[in-house]
């Protein structure tokens, strides 16, 4: 009888682990991560089984004496095996973007998952199920105050113009007006095409109205191509 009630306790320590991997997975899910709802309900549960496993294997050979053996019991080894693996997959998860490097939210919710499974395996409920709560407030709260914090964005402005057109000048006192601050321009005169080409690197806030400035520049004589692109962080 106490065999089956220790063993209904640890089912339902996997049942839990799953259901917290779940439960963080689902938003990872919703917002179109790689590693959504599945990825995490397995980090979570296998997580716990480990713990569960090292807990076992202490309590297996705890009457074995230490002094005369050559058996070294640690119960914290396998679980630090499982967090260092989660390294890995986290890394897989982070994809480097020109000029951003995006998944870095993901990567960590992964490697708190795993802590979350261990501690559930250890039984340590309330701090796993605290810990759950607290997560679910900074990815889905954080998220909404995100758009109204002040942030700087790098930004590649290409603009090409008749040979003969050289509006530099007027480009920049038209950026510099309008709060952009100019890292540096770089000069591409075409004598084929007789274009001249300026590519200007620019950081600004997240709120600069591009559709006007778009606007402007076409309006400028001699104007044949605007293209802008995110550009990698100084």
């Amino acid at each position: 009888m106490w065999i089956c009630t220790e063993l209904s306790c640890e089912l339902l320590k996997l049942v839990i682990a799953a259901l917290m991997g779940g439960i963080i997975g689902f938003e990872r899910e919703v917002h179109g991560q790689a590693a959504g709802l599945r990825t995490n309900v397995l980090v979570c549960t296998g997580a716990c089984l480990l713990m569960m496993l090292s807990l076992y294997i202490a309590v297996l050979y705890r009457d074995v004496p230490m002094a005369d053996s050559v058996i070294r019991l640690d119960p914290a080894r396998i679980a630090s095996y499982a967090i260092a693996s989660m390294g890995f997959l986290g890394a897989g998860a982070i994809i480097s973007g020109k000029g951003t490097v995006k998944g870095l939210t993901t990567a960590a919710s992964i490697w708190l998952v795993t802590g979350i499974g261990l501690a559930i395996g250890a039984g340590f409920l309330l701090p796993a199920l605290t810990c759950v709560v607290l997560s679910l407030l900074v990815l889905y709260g954080f998220r909404k105050i995100k758009k109204y914090l002040p942030r700087d964005e790098h930004t590649l402005l290409t603009l090409v113009f008749d040979q003969d057109q050289v509006h530099l000048e007027t480009v920049k006192s038209y950026l510099e007006a309008h709060h952009f601050i100019i890292n540096f321009i770089n000069y591409y005169l075409d004598h084929q095409t007789q274009t001249l080409t300026y590519k200007l690197r620019l950081q600004s806030k997240m709120d600069i109205p591009w559709g006007h400035v778009v606007r402007h520049f076409q309006d400028l004589a001699g104007c044949r191509q605007i293209s802008w692109e995110e550009a990698t962080v100084p």
